[in-house]
């Protein structure tokens, strides 16, 4: 008999069915080519992008971010928390075994209701030792489904944290070429500031011997405290930026040390890639996808409520009131239990159980669906971006040369006196204003290329993990 309950078992082992749907990937409906490609895009979505700004504080910059970034920490911790719900769940499906001993000393009453005879000792000792087992065969599937979402969950929360070097990587670079254009505006701002000074300086001696009238002073003064009070504005700006960049870099709010300047960083190439290739390299199109394998394997672990629960329990010990005897064959004790459930009437729990879970996992494949699409959209856009900044700069630097000329032309002319000084100030006012767009167009160039590689994911997040310390999926072997 003990062989046929054995072969009982081992057959539903074998045979035990997973309730719920199989995951299959969704049908994404995936652009053909992107609205705009770059005629001469490369294939370097697996690099270390950010060393192609050939500017080892840049690099440094990044390496000391993802080993101190705090949200890449938290993120690093949730992912362990994950392997604990993972582990205490996959633990489900097999024999749970413990065991106890004890030892009391007890006195029965002399006076109850069945009081002991007399001259028998009323006190006496209790030892015990056992172990117990239970195990809930899972015929069903619903321990099965239950390990499976816990693994999705799992895999998702890690993508989750390498979302959080893509955007941690692609925040300090940008950050730290925005105050590079800051700084260059602030180089420009100080450059006007001087030569207006000394501007004034020439006016009010020649208004003092009489060459030129008050109103030219005037407006001299008055275009000097204008490039003055740009100063301050300019200034917060870098501090404010150098704080959110100490933040980046899991510090106190400081100052940043700096390497080039932004008009000696050189340009990352625009990378290639066709719009199916962001189904494997975006880490959030990863993790929505593993939220919905997750949500799918909680349909079965629901509906396997349904059918009956079959488990084994039993215990195998020893009970003695003499320590001595205690692991004698007399003192034996042992019992073996088949307990069956069945669900009879559960006054619609379990259907609502069901139809939530379904419900849930209709979400998550919409939610899938609206990552991939904003994911489309973001590198469409970033590509745009990145041309249409280029040809703005391109403008900028025309523009630039062209009022270097005007500027000039038009010192000379009032020299000359063939004009007035009205023309002069148009002309540095306008030459001011264009190096300063021009300053924060190559800031934007640089920003596109970075929300490009940003935007089409891919194996440099992996290059960039290699810096972090603690990777509790990879060291643990486990492969999404």
């Amino acid at each position: 008999m003990r062989n046929g309950v054995l072969c009982c078992i081992l057959l539903i082992m074998v045979t035990g069915c997973a309730m719920g749907p199989d995951y299959k990937r969704p049908v994404v409906d995936t652009p053909a080519s992107w609205r705009f490609e770059e005629k001469e895009a490369r294939d370097l979505a697996n690099t270390a992008w950010w060393e192609q700004f050939n500017d080892p504080v840049l690099n440094g910059l990044v390496r000391t971010a993802l080993a101190e970034n705090k949200d890449l920490m938290i993120a690093t911790a949730r992912v362990e928390e994950f392997f604990g719900r993972y582990f205490s769940t996959h633990g489900d499906q097999y024999p749970f075994i413990g065991a106890g001993a004890g030892a009391s000393r007890e006195r029965v009453t002399e006076a109850g209701p069945t009081p002991i005879p007399s001259g028998v000792d009323s006190t006496f000792d209790y030892y015990e030792a056992f172990l117990s087992g239970s195990w809930e065969i899972d015929f069903w599937g619903k321990y099965r489904r239950a390990s499976e979402a816990a693994r999705a969950e799992l895999f998702s929360t890690e993508e989750a944290r390498r979302t959080v070097v893509l955007t941690l990587v692609s925040a300090v670079a940008t950050t730290y070429v925005e105050i590079r254009a800051l700084d260059k505006q602030l180089e420009i701002t100080h450059r006007t500031v001087e030569t207006r000074r000394q501007t004034r300086g020439l006016f009010q001696l020649r208004l003092d011997k009489g060459i030129i009238p008050e109103i030219d002073l005037s407006q001299a003064e008055a275009e000097y405290e204008d490039a003055l009070a740009r100063l301050p504005e300019i200034e917060l700006a870098i501090a404010r930026a150098e704080n959110a960049l100490s933040v980046l870099l899991g510090r106190n709010p400081g100052p940043i040390s700096r390497g080039l300047t932004i008009d000696q960083l050189i340009l990352p190439e625009v990378p290639s890639g066709l719009p199916s290739d962001l189904l494997e390299k975006r880490p959030d199109i990863r993790a929505a996808e593993q939220d919905l394998v997750a949500a799918n394997a909680r349909i079965g672990v629901a509906r396997s409520l349904y059918f009956p629960t079959i488990s084994l329990t039993g215990s195998l010990g020893t009970v003695s009131t003499d320590l001595s005897d205690l692991f004698t064959g007399e003192s034996k004790i042992w019992s073996l239990g088949v307990p069956l459930t069945v669900p009879i009437f559960s006054a619609g729990r379990i259907g609502g159980e069901v139809k939530g879970a379904e419900a849930f996992q209709q979400q998550a494949l919409y939610s899938y669906l609206q990552t991939v699409q904003n994911a489309f959209r973001e590198v469409d856009d970033a590509l745009v971006d990145r041309a249409k900044s280029a040809q703005k700069l391109q403008a900028l630097s025309r523009q630039a040369k062209a009022l270097e000329n005007y500027a000039r032309l038009a010192n000379m002319r009032y020299d000359e006196g063939f004009t007035s000084y009205l023309e002069v100030l148009d002309a540095e006012r306008s030459l001011f204003n264009v190096e300063l767009s021009k300053a924060a167009g190559q800031n934007a160039l640089f920003r596109a290329l970075i929300n490009i590689y940003k935007a089409m994911g891919g194996g440099w997040v992996e290059t960039a993990e290699a810096g972090v310390t603690s990777q509790p999926v990879k060291a643990a072997g486990f492969i999404p």
